[in-house]
Formats: structure tokens, sequence, C-alpha cells
């Protein structure tokens, strides 16, 4: 559907100086308007069961290529200015969006029907997905991709990626809960209906360990489907002596019992945990 636009794109990337062409430049600005609409995305799931993702990297050299064809100028709110070159997004009453002030989404990211935004940031190339909340001062990073009926707590920090065009974005699936002050980046993966207790960090390199058998079971950027996790720590040899070192412990699965929309207490509560 989008060949013509995407042959455009890898040309202008390989061959900058045709950004100082009117139609490229038009080409960038249409595609960036399709993430800004969900009609493309910087990243999208090719097998949801199996929670197998794709990056669309020609989309996201377009998002990259949009800044530079964009001019700076002042932005103005009655007494608050700023002097940027993105635009944000507007009208969402027929979004169907609901924006708490001071909610702010960049244009080029775009917001579900039913989505709620708490006082909170979402930059370009972010998807939002249907009945998800991101909650007071909670940021969505560039090209980040929240599934559908997320639950992204107060201060929550969703990183971000543009380059390496490569690079995938943080993934958060469809009916997850992200406990207050977690942080999720580096191109880190939580599938479907898991459990991030407040505080859990979860980075491309963070040991998270399954502690619910016998042996323990390591995961590295990825949480397996309904995993519960909380913050947890191991013991690291260094040259001046042997000392702790954060990681992420999945105590259990999400039982079936368990409604999608559970506060965070009571989904630990089932593991006799209280964070």
């Amino acid at each position: 559907m989008y060949e013509q636009e995407k042959e455009i794109i890898e040309r202008a990337w390989n061959e900058r100086e045709l950004l100082g062409d009117e139609g490229v430049r038009e080409t960038v600005r249409r595609v960036v308007d399709a993430v800004d609409k969900g009609l493309l995305r910087t990243a999208e799931p090719v097998d949801i069961d199996n929670s197998l993702w794709q990056v669309n990297e020609w989309v996201k050299k377009a998002v990259i290529m949009y800044f530079p064809i964009q001019q700076m100028r002042v932005m103005r709110g009655g007494e608050l200015e700023w002097y940027d070159k993105m635009e944000l997004k507007h009208d969402y009453p027929s979004l169907g969006v609901r924006a708490v002030p001071h909610a702010v989404a960049r244009y080029g990211a775009y917001i579900a029907p039913g989505a709620i935004l708490m006082p909170s940031y979402v930059n370009i190339g972010a998807y939002v997905g249907s009945g998800t909340m991101v909650d007071t001062w909670a940021t969505v990073g560039s090209c980040a991709q929240i599934g559908s009926h997320v639950h992204l707590s107060g201060g929550v920090g969703i990183g971000g990626v543009l380059e390496p065009v490569q690079a995938a974005p943080v993934i958060v699936e469809d009916n997850c809960f992200i406990g207050s002050r977690a942080i999720v980046v580096e191109g880190a993966h939580i599938c479907r209906e898991a459990v991030l207790g407040s505080n859990v960090v979860i980075t491309g390199s963070t040991h998270i360990i399954d502690v619910t058998g016998d042996e323990p079971k390591e995961y590295k950027g990825y949480v397996p489907p309904r995993s519960v996790v909380i913050p947890g720590s191991y013991m690291k040899k260094f040259p001046a002596g042997e000392y702790g070192v954060t990681c992420a412990l999945i105590i259990g699965r999400r039982k079936e019992s368990t409604d999608k929309k559970t506060s965070l207490n009571d989904a630990l509560r089932d593991f006799g945990v209280s964070v």
C-alpha cells in the first residue's frame, strides 16, 4: 500500500540532499501523518500468540527525517512559551481520547480512541492502544509500542529509540499493568498481561530471573506473558568485593481468575508479596 513512499524514503535516507526536494519532503510528511493516524507503525506484531514483532525500519527513517525538514518556531499557551519544531496533537474530542491538563502528545504519535492521558508525555512515533491509561508523569518514548488496556502507573518511564533504525523499540503488549516508577527501556519486551511491580527496572541487559521453579530460569530484555515481576537483587563479585546488583524476579504467573483490571496490590497479594 505504501510501496512508493517506502522507495522514496529509502532513497532519501541514503541521499540526504534529496530532502531539499519538496516532493520528497511531502512524502516524509505523508508517512508521519500515517503514523499519527495509526495507519503505519514503527513496529508491529506479526504473531500475537508468540509475541513476535517486526521493526519497520523505513517508517523510523521517515520519522527521523521529519525533524530536519521542520522549522523552529515559537509556540505559546497563554503565558507559557516554547521554542520547537514539532507540532503537538490536537482535537482530542474527535480522536475519542481523554487528555487531562497537562497531558502532552507530539504529532506523529498515535493515541487510540478510549485512551486516557493524565498529565504525561507521549513522543513522536509511539503507539498507545485503546483503553490504555498513561498515568500522571508517565512518559512514553519515541516509537514505543503500548498495547490496549494497559495501565502505565504514575511516574513510569517507557524509553524511546530512533537510532539505530534496526533497533527494536520498547514493547508493552495488551492488558499489562506497569507499577509506579517502573522503568522499561532499551527495547525491552513486556508480553501480554504481565504485571511489573513498583520500581521494577527492565533494560536490555537486566537479569530477569524466574524463581517459580526448582531452578532459576533467566531472561534478558523479555518478560514472558502473564508474569508477575518484582524488584530483586543478586550477589556479584567485583575486584573490591561482592555486592548486590539489582535484577527483576518473576515470582509467578497472573491467574486466569485475576481480573485484567485488578490493582497491583491485588495481583501481588496472590503471591504473598507487597511492594
